[in-house]
């Protein structure tokens, strides 16, 4: 199959969209599909790193995000746009987390009555809220729904996500869930020499990993730095930094962390915490569990098809930075249950590779080509 794969992010871009996007097409290359991303143009110094990719990438004009300079939104001409979708002839169309370059694409698939599956991936409603950019919650929903409503099939990452569809008129979903690749991220590659660093004292050592921006909530870490034999470490980098490094000034600050590197720092970690409430997935926390951490997590959204609180980790309010640091504190008392966890952990996520998410999105794909026109009938869910 050709399939075009129009997505709001790509790398250089660091986030979970863009990582979904890279990961989907280097599996469908292995299978012998032919995909096309067509992104966002990286701006300023970014726009000359090279695309090394074994797919072509179009990259179309774009502007920064009001209020976070670091995110592009997608804005070509229609010519542009029409131009980069329709020349790489597609047999389907793939919209990952379609908004802005998204909706456009949508629309222009189904004047040419291209097959299109829309993969849900961000809770744009909350980013609305927290950047405020103008748009109330019930016009965001009002374009989500009309953008996955005109797609064949809407792929959702987590029963919350899903549910979240529902309850607000998306029709055809389906579930769509993440892989992981076991191999990086291991308890193997867990670091003595580095945890030594980290924690000279010998603390118990709490991780973050992500983006640093309002809606992540990082904030919440700001008790659980001051829990007795605790040192808390925060890697990545967003519009966030500056004020979390003053607000958590016990922290250790690590910026955006890759490939290996990563891979050490996850699996020399004692604690994972996840602060985000909004994740529609929560692809770092899977990662976590890979690499054989205990995770302590909001109970909203994506992480709660993902921790299994009292397993695998600990679900707490969401919102609730006491909540969080007791979590830690208990588990920072218990290595038994911290070793348990971790093992638990490791044993739920490891065949949730990327090879099994791909073969499940080839099938989405079949069945939508199978369907032709009569798609639109299909059940809600399955």
């Amino acid at each position: 199959m050709r399939i075009a794969i129009v997505t709001e992010s790509f790398p250089p871009d660091v986030n979970g969209v863009a990582h979904s996007v890279v990961r989907a097409a280097e599996h469908l290359v292995a299978r012998g599909h032919e995909p096309v991303v067509i992104a966002p143009a990286p701006g300023g110094a970014r726009r000359h790193e090279s695309n090394r990719h074994s797919y072509p990438v179009v990259r179309i004009p774009s502007v920064p995000l009001p209020r976070y300079q670091g995110f592009r939104l997608g804005v070509p001409t229609q010519a542009q746009l029409t131009g980069a979708l329709l020349s790489c002839a597609p047999d389907i169309v793939h919209l990952a987390s379609p908004f802005v370059l998204g909706a456009r694409a949508a629309t222009l698939a189904a004047r040419h009555d291209l097959p299109t599956v829309a993969v849900y991936q961000t809770d744009v409603a909350s980013y609305a809220r927290a950047y405020r950019v103008g748009w109330g919650e019930a016009a965001v929903w009002r374009r989500i729904r009309e953008i996955h409503n005109s797609a064949q099939r809407t792929l959702a990452p987590s029963t919350r996500a899903a549910a979240d569809l529902v309850a607000n008129g998306v029709q055809r979903i389906w579930l769509w869930r993440r892989g992981i690749d076991g191999e990086r991220f291991q308890p193997a590659k867990r670091c003595a020499a580095l945890h030594r660093a980290l924690a000279p004292g010998g603390e118990l050592l709490v991780g973050y990993v992500g983006r640093l921006a309002p809606e992540k909530r990082v904030d919440l870490l700001e008790a659980t730095t001051r829990l007795p034999g605790v040192r808390v470490v925060v890697v990545g980098d967003g519009p966030d930094r500056r004020r979390l490094e003053r607000s958590l000034p016990g922290a250790a600050f690590l910026g955006v962390q890759h490939g290996e590197d990563l891979a050490r720092l996850y699996a020399s970690l004692d604690v994972f915490a996840h602060t985000g409430p909004h994740e529609t997935f929560g692809q770092t926390i899977q990662e976590a569990l890979a690499s054989g951490v205990p995770v302590v997590a909001p109970a909203a959204g994506g992480p709660v098809d993902l921790v299994k609180s009292g397993v695998t980790g600990t679900l707490v309010p969401p919102g609730e930075a006491g909540a969080l640091a007791d979590a830690v504190r208990v588990l920072a008392t218990d290595g038994a249950r911290r070793q348990a966890y971790a093992a638990a952990g490791r044993a739920a996520v490891i065949r949730r590779s990327w090879t099994a998410a791909a073969r499940e999105l080839i099938g989405h794909y079949r069945a939508v080509l199978r369907s032709g026109a009569s798609a639109l009938d299909l059940p809600a869910a399955s």
